[in-house]
């Protein structure tokens, strides 16, 4: 790939009617063309003895914020965090770091807060937990959400609201090669998100895997 060709490659975020964040792009030699929708899947945690239904969507850039938040209030009223950030790591490694028992509301307005980071942060994502019960949402650094429940029939409603309709075949771009943008800015917003929902001592939550 030429040098034109590449950066034509790194602008382009539409495709057909999905746009892409400026997070993630799919490598120059893959044949993934990203397109909105769902698939269903069963997790499986052995060692916990947990099995779960499990979705995994690609949302339109528009929309996506606004369908994350949404997919939130299944969960009931309040809430723990999980705060995923790669930056200055190694590749697929992360640090994660928790806040429990926050109340939906006020997480949900620190999100609106910094929706520019957590769109367009190819190093940022987070995930939201039930206290009531294994059923969490997961906004990852591909810009993917993954949701875990064992009724996900509310979520699936809340994703048809958005037009997110289920595909039998549905690549995502975190399958194959790509590539993920961040900058020393959004490193800095990751931080000013910590102390905003209460992780401003940065305990990790959990080991890295």
């Amino acid at each position: 790939m030429n040098a034109d060709s590449w950066t034509d490659h790194l602008n382009r975020k539409t495709y057909g009617s999905f746009t892409l964040t400026d997070a993630i792009r799919p490598g120059p030699s893959v044949p993934i063309r990203p397109r909105q929708g769902y698939h269903l899947q069963v997790y499986r945690d052995r060692k916990a003895g947990l099995k779960l239904p499990m979705i995994s969507a690609a949302v339109s850039a528009e929309n996506l914020i606004d369908c994350f938040i949404a997919l939130l209030e299944p969960l009931g009223e309040t809430v723990h965090v999980v705060l995923e950030t790669s930056h200055g790591r190694d590749a697929d490694d992360h640090l994660d770091y928790r806040r429990t028992h926050i109340d939906l509301p006020v997480l949900a307005s620190h999100f609106c807060d910094f929706e520019d980071l957590l769109l367009n942060d190819g190093c940022t994502g987070v995930a939201v937990l039930s206290t009531a019960g294994p059923m969490e949402v997961q906004f990852d650094e591909h810009k993917l959400l993954h949701i875990y429940a064992t009724k996900i029939n509310p979520f699936r409603r809340i994703l048809r609201d958005f037009g997110v309709r289920r595909r039998k075949d549905l690549p995502l771009i975190s399958d194959a090669e790509h590539l993920h943008h961040t900058t020393d800015d959004y490193e800095d917003e990751f931080e000013q998100l910590c102390l905003r929902v209460g992780v401003a001592d940065f305990e990790m939550a959990m080991s890295d895997e």
